[in-house]
């Protein structure tokens, strides 16, 4: 099954099993981030992509343009291991790491949970890349992926058992956008995806075909 796939059947799982109230309130919210012009403000294809160091799940300090040195990298925003979609699109992504790796690139993901959700995030999903941390979401906000989750959802999110500020280690409420890189050597984006619906993440299969693309290319 492709991650899409798996998407959409987690989608109809809490369409069949939550309120009417609730799924409209969530839907509307993800029309008007939609509309609110974040995504064609944030980093595209053709951009330099923003350099940064973050921590990743065990401390360690991981810098993109040392990632870079050795190949292109890819680079993945996701919310948080509380986050269903994000953790679907994470295994596929470790499923899809021998191409990736055989294509000569770097794996990273970032969130703006602290370390110890980070390495939380690794064990539950079996993670061998690197799983990094963008507390405060300053990576993120270089990239214009940033927003602050709406007022109205924070009751429903905290029903649901998701307390964002102690993942994240602040108040804010905020959040980055699903955001996939695809980044060339030189630091240019080669491909760049984001969506405002939580629920829409890139095909490991897409991305395995713009490696293999940039491969030819070089």
């Amino acid at each position: 099954m492709s991650l899409t796939e798996q998407l959409s059947a987690q989608a109809a799982q809490y369409r069949a099993q939550l309120p009417d109230e609730v799924l409209e309130k969530m839907a509307r919210t993800t029309a008007d981030l939609a509309v609110s012009g974040i995504v064609d403000r944030s980093l595209k294809a053709g951009d330099r992509a923003s350099n940064f160091t973050l921590p990743n799940a065990v401390g360690k300090d991981v810098q993109l343009s040392e990632l870079l040195a050795d190949g292109p990298v890819v680079l993945s925003f996701y919310r948080g291991q509380w986050c269903p979609y994000c953790n679907l699109e994470l295994r596929a992504l470790q499923e899809a790491l021998p191409d990736i790796t055989a294509a000569g690139a770097n794996l990273v993901a970032i969130s703006p949970q602290t370390p110890d959700r980070s390495l939380s995030t690794v064990e539950k999903n079996e993670l061998t890349f690197e799983v990094l941390s963008d507390v405060g979401n300053r990576v993120a906000r270089q990239y214009g992926l940033v927003f602050t989750l709406p007022e109205e959802l924070r009751p429903i999110y905290a029903s649901f058992g998701i307390d964002v500020p102690a993942h994240n280690g602040d108040e804010t409420f905020e959040l980055p956008l699903a955001a996939t890189y695809v980044i060339a050597p030189n630091g240019i984006i080669a491909h760049a995806f984001i969506n405002a619906d939580y629920k829409q993440r890139l095909e490991p299969a897409n991305i395995i075909a713009v490696l293999k693309a940039l491969a030819v290319a070089a």
